[in-house]
């Protein structure tokens, strides 16, 4: 579905200031733009962004366009959580953002969570009856906390009120990717 038109929609990615895996933020982000939809990425503070490889070299800086606290879900179509296991374990710790992401399930918005990102869902109490994947370390976490946890590339599931896209590592980027220019595609329609 690479031509997919997504002008119009808007997309918030949430983030830590530093620990976020560098191509789960920065992939999506500019893949999504080029598809036409606008991408604000909101972190903590409006210091920038101090991405990782690998969890522990240095990656590239990006700069925030506003701040966790300031961002509103019914501003956006969707939420994107990227992962990166200093981020993710940060961000579940995070009311403002826990208040988010519960903000965008309970309007119906899809979220779109990579890697260690389902944590917040797990924080948030949003995983009851979802099936999902994720990192495999997260597997004890998203049964305990309701999930169906499952090994593969990407999955969406659509049940319980909103639409849940997770993956599992970097190398699921395009599934991931993929997936969720679908749910925003299918967003409001019912999915």
């Amino acid at each position: 579905m690479a031509d997919t038109d997504l002008t119009g929609r808007r997309v918030l990615a949430i983030v830590t200031n530093y620990g976020v895996e560098q191509d789960e933020l920065v992939v999506p982000t500019e893949k999504l733009r080029q598809a036409g939809a606008t991408v604000v990425v909101a972190a903590q503070s409006t210091e920038p962004v101090e991405t990782l490889v690998g969890d522990k070299d240095p990656g590239q800086s990006v700069r925030p366009d506003t701040t966790i606290e300031e961002a509103s879900a019914a501003d956006y179509d969707l939420l994107l959580v990227p992962g990166g296991t200093i981020n993710a374990d940060t961000l579940r710790q995070d009311d403002a953002a826990v208040a988010l992401v519960k903000a965008f399930a309970s309007a119906g918005a899809p979220v779109a969570a990579i890697c260690h990102g389902p944590w917040l869902l797990v924080e948030a109490d949003l995983l009851k009856g979802k099936e999902l994947t994720s990192f495999a370390s997260l597997r004890t976490d998203a049964t305990n906390a309701g999930g169906s946890w499952v090994d593969r590339s990407v999955v969406t599931d659509v049940e319980g009120g909103f639409t849940l896209v997770t993956s599992r590592t970097p190398d699921d980027l395009d599934d991931f990717v993929g997936a969720v220019r679908d749910a925003l595609t299918t967003e409001g329609a019912g999915a």
